[in-house]
């Protein structure tokens, strides 16, 4: 039977091995796991790493797009108050004899 090994411990194997340069079968012998296991963690890693990247672009055009929207909102209601006081102003030159 195969013990079940927490994903915290997978990392820091995974880390060991990625950062520090460690070898596959010093990191099997040292924690007591199979190379291969370690070998099907990392694959797995670089897999799932495209997923997690896409997602996080995903989430940043979302919340650009929110930032967008809520400029352009922001923009339009200036826009109508300018245009409010600039009809205002020309009403007033008209009532006051100052065109």
């Amino acid at each position: 039977m195969q013990r079940q090994i927490p994903a915290v411990k997978k990392v820091e194997i995974l880390r060991e091995h990625l950062e520090n340069d460690v070898s596959l079968s010093e990191l099997a012998e040292k924690y007591h796991v199979n190379v291969n296991s370690i070998m099907n963690w990392k694959k797995r890693l670089f897999e799932s790493a495209v997923d997690l990247f896409s997602q996080r672009a995903e989430r940043t055009t979302k919340e650009q797009q929110a930032q967008v929207e809520h400029l352009e909102k922001e923009l339009q209601a200036k826009d109508t108050i300018i245009a409010k006081l600039a009809e205002e102003n020309i009403t007033l030159k008209k009532r006051t004899g100052a065109c």
